[in-house]
């Protein structure tokens, strides 16, 4: 442990014991933990798991390549499983947002602009990634939820809301099942990367679009 890794204990440590001493009576006390570099060692935490799988990654491997210090880690992630959880939703989180959308008009036009094109070098990585996560739930089968989760939802909660425009103005049906079609793209997904261990390109997303979520909504590609 470093000699900041020390000081930081120390004063968490103070501060725990004002939170005891307080008993929840009054304010908690005590200085804000800083997250701004969460983005950084998440990325950290990818690269590791890329590189070495998940049963050798280590959290002080992790805090070595992100260059923080060990007890940052621990007091925020309190396992490595947690910790990959996490840095997998940030991989998966996508370019766009609810609130910033591609418009093209029509729901196939909307859902083919959200495909982004990625280099061999990044599927193969993907790939690496996704091979580690099958290992981390053979050892924590409970965590399978919220990997789960954290892979599919990001790109479930975008399509909800293409779809529920599209419903909105009048291209699919108002009960169509919006809730259940939005996450097939991204449960397919998931299994031709964790279960078939290919890469997810192009032709497949536009296969699963045009062959399965458009006809599931009641609408032919190209029509």
């Amino acid at each position: 442990m470093t000699q900041q890794d020390l000081v930081q204990d120390v004063q968490d440590a103070d501060v725990q014991g004002l939170r005891d001493a307080l008993r929840g009576e009054q304010p908690k006390l005590g200085r804000k933990r800083d997250h701004t570099r969460d983005p950084e060692i998440l990325q950290a935490a990818i690269d590791v798991l890329a590189e070495c799988g998940y049963d050798r990654m280590t959290i002080d491997m992790v805090a070595t390549r992100a260059k923080a210090g060990k007890a940052t880690l621990y007091r925020r992630w309190s396992s490595k499983a947690e910790l990959v959880v996490d840095a997998i939703a940030c991989m998966k989180q996508s370019e766009f947002t609810p609130a910033n959308m591609p418009d093209t008009g029509t729901l196939r036009g909307d859902l083919l602009a959200m495909i982004r094109p990625h280099s061999l070098e990044e599927n193969e990585r993907k790939l690496q990634v996704m091979g580690a996560v099958v290992s981390m739930l053979s050892r924590d089968p409970q965590l399978a939820e919220a990997v789960g989760a954290a892979i599919t939802e990001p790109r479930a909660a975008i399509n909800r809301a293409l779809m529920q425009r599209a419903a909105d103005r009048g291209e699919i049906r108002a009960d169509a099942d919006i809730e259940t079609i939005a996450q097939i793209g991204p449960s397919m997904a998931v299994y031709r990367t964790l279960a078939q261990r290919k890469p997810v390109d192009r032709d497949f997303l536009v296969s699963i679009i045009d062959g399965v979520v458009l006809p599931a909504l009641g609408l032919r590609p190209g029509a």
